[in-house]
């Protein structure tokens, strides 16, 4: 019986999207305020299958709490936790732009629940699970009575997570801040050289150093002389000196004149 009264105040909701969501670390929304893990569920107002569900919950919740902590009295206007995000919050504040077309609520916990992706695998990766993102959540009605406000409450359950959607919040990822990887030669970084060029200048490789107890090596010489700059006379290298001829007979020199004379 017991059981059957658990099932008649339990949902489990179509696509939703959770906002301020608090699922891995519990969180008090006012100092002093038990932290409790908790999410708000905005539900599609398109959705009313879960919506015929989540009121038939709500009606077992309240016959439950008539039958205990309420004594038998059914309160004339019990508060319910479901609010029309085209209107305003109990501040008087009007809802964001996130929850027009949707009904909200938010369901907690104070115990932390499951979280499980689409093939329930449990979610370890705490960035997939933000504000914005789509999932379904077990939701819990329950009846509460507090310093004369009675009422139902929503317990928070298992949440599965189904997709991303845009994040709410002004969340970012890191491609969004920074783009892709850096081209090649931004941000100081060389770009790879063709095979048999010169690196740019600022990038020459070091000559590699010499080994301890080896000789220094000898920088490395022009096989060729170097090319003058424009309107220089080429560089001058002295011939070397031929071998003085002398006649063989007289020997003197020849002198370059004709033998013998």
């Amino acid at each position: 019986m017991a059981n059957d009264q658990a099932q008649a105040t339990m949902v489990t909701t179509g696509e939703v999207r959770l906002s301020f969501v608090h699922l891995f670390q519990p969180h008090a929304n006012q100092p002093g305020q038990e932290a409790k893990y908790s999410t708000t569920i905005l539900i599609p107002k398109s959705d009313t299958a879960t919506m015929q569900r989540i009121y038939v919950a709500i009606n077992a919740a309240i016959e439950k709490g008539v039958a205990g902590m309420w004594n038998g009295a059914r309160p004339p206007q019990p508060k319910n936790p479901i609010w029309d995000g085209d209107g305003v919050r109990q501040n008087g504040e009007a809802f964001g732009p996130e929850c027009k077309g949707h009904w909200v609520m938010t369901a907690s916990s104070k115990t932390q629940q499951q979280i499980v992706d689409v093939a329930m695998n449990p979610v370890i990766d705490q960035t997939k699970v933000y504000s914005g993102v789509y999932g379904r959540v077990n939701i819990n009605f329950f009846p509460f009575s507090n310093s004369g406000n009675r009422g139902i409450g929503a317990g928070l359950g298992p949440v599965q997570i189904l997709r991303d959607g845009e994040p709410l919040g002004g969340r970012v990822s890191a491609e969004q801040v920074f783009g892709g990887a850096p081209a090649p030669g931004a941000y100081g970084v060389p770009a790879q050289q063709p095979y048999g060029q010169p690196a740019p200048q600022g990038w020459q490789q070091a000559a590699p150093a010499q080994q301890y107890g080896q000789p220094a090596q000898p920088p490395m010489q022009q096989p060729y002389p170097q090319q003058p700059a424009y309107g220089q006379a080429p560089q001058q290298y002295a011939q070397p000196a031929q071998p003085q001829q002398v006649n063989p007979i007289t020997g003197t020199p020849l002198n370059g004149g004709i033998m013998g004379i």
